[in-house]
């Protein structure tokens, strides 16, 4: 896949608005803050091709870019208190439709901060995400914060965490110096090629 080439696509912010699924999607899911859009601007390069921002809660739509022949989705960040209960519903609305709906998902990239044990939201997503038997591969952010000699044990703790609920892979990344990007895209760039010929 040529990264350096994606686009922007849209935001959708109702589930009637989302488009009609005609490539493979890759899926980004976590938590508010968890640095979901600084992960794609490391993927493709770009410094602002996602905003990213300091402020927790505000990808509250669903983004699509557009990769050669695949999309990126990048879901709405989940589990940030200070939202209404009424945006909450339409979050958990567009999200549950997204999934409901038949699409050409590839893989989901399930966000995990390594400094960190999974908060409820985040084991509720797992949950979630295995009562839809959706394949998924935990990715975890900020891994330069950690010490070289945590990292290994920090993925094999995420690893026996999110195994049972079907995760396929845990890997290990930092948007901030480049660590586990390449892994990223070699695994989404080995999917592509499995699902599209699938298809």
């Amino acid at each position: 896949m040529n990264y350096a080439k994606a686009e922007f696509m849209a935001s959708f912010g109702l589930s009637s608005q989302l488009p009609e699924s005609d490539r493979v999607e890759f899926v980004l899911s976590g938590r508010s803050n968890v640095g979901k859009s600084s992960l794609i601007n490391k993927l493709c390069n770009r410094k602002s091709l996602a905003r990213v921002s300091s402020t927790p809660g505000k990808t509250a739509t669903i983004n699509f870019y557009q990769l050669d022949t695949c999309y990126l989705v990048d879901l709405p960040g989940y589990g940030y208190a200070k939202v209404s209960g009424a945006e909450r519903q339409r979050w958990d609305d567009l999200i549950n439709s997204y999934f409901e709906t038949p699409r050409h998902r590839g893989l989901l990239l399930q966000l995990l901060d390594s400094r960190h044990a999974p908060s409820a939201d985040d084991m509720q997503m797992l949950e979630y995400l295995q009562y839809h038997g959706i394949a998924f591969v935990v990715v975890l952010t900020k891994g330069d914060k950690l010490k070289k000699s945590q990292q290994q044990q920090v993925v094999e703790e995420f690893r026996q965490i999110c195994s049972p609920y079907g995760c396929v892979d845990v890997l290990l990344t930092s948007a901030e110096k480049g660590q586990g990007i390449d892994q990223v895209k070699e695994l989404l760039d080995k999917t592509l090629e499995e699902t599209q010929s699938g298809l």
